[in-house]
């Protein structure tokens, strides 16, 4: 080995070095933190916001008066709610109590069950009196052209659109189940049973709301 290399290989090693290219990564982390605290921060509000928008925009989907509804900050979830919703066969993600020219008139639940593809992720509007105003999806990895239909709200054979299907159900036709109370589209039935789980999963996590 040359001396010239024995001599880089002593510099590489020597302790001044290394402690430079410590303070030197150290100080770059901080700044790039820094600037990425920085972007969040300009950020968040305007994403908060958006989110809200959209959320807000769904839960009218699903509501019995959307033009006079106004709707809650999120509700804390409790263990029996989604215990409720898990004995559904979905899970709660958030809760909104609606509300109606100041009167209470019900919630609109974030559920969350299994698809054919992935999650199912919808709004669920139950009213004051327990019954289904409205089944809307906010975000879903379906099947284009097959399961795509039950999330697009497609016509069943019968003419109704397949989640308007499930507006005024109550807790009493519970368990809705697809063949028996609920129908399916022609290939989609698995998808369509993901929705059914889900609108099971809001009457019972309603129940226990009151």
């Amino acid at each position: 080995m040359s001396t010239e290399v024995k001599s880089k290989e002593k510099v590489n090693m020597d302790p001044k070095y290394i402690i430079k290219l410590t303070v030197t990564l150290f100080v770059t982390c901080v700044v790039v933190a820094g600037a990425l605290g920085l972007v969040n921060s300009v950020t968040e509000g305007p994403i908060a916001q958006i989110n809200k928008e959209k959320t807000e925009a769904a839960m009218k989907m699903v509501v019995a008066d959307p033009d006079n509804s106004e709707f809650s900050d999120k509700l804390e979830l409790t263990e029996e709610m989604t215990a409720a919703a898990t004995a559904g066969g979905g899970s709660v993600t958030e809760a909104y109590a609606v509300t109606v020219n100041g009167e209470s008139d019900g919630y609109a639940l974030k559920i969350v069950a299994s698809g054919s593809q992935g999650n199912i992720e919808m709004m669920v509007g139950v009213d004051g009196e327990g019954t289904v105003t409205g089944v809307s999806i906010v975000d879903n990895s379906e099947t284009a052209g097959i399961g795509s239909k039950v999330m697009d709200n497609e016509p069943l054979a019968s003419g109704v659109p397949v989640l308007d299907q499930f507006q005024g159900k109550t807790a009493a036709d519970m368990p809705l189940t697809v063949g028996s109370n609920v129908d399916a589209i022609s290939g989609a039935t698995v998808s369509t049973k993901g929705v059914t789980a889900g609108v099971n999963a809001a009457l019972a996590v309603a129940a226990v709301m009151g």
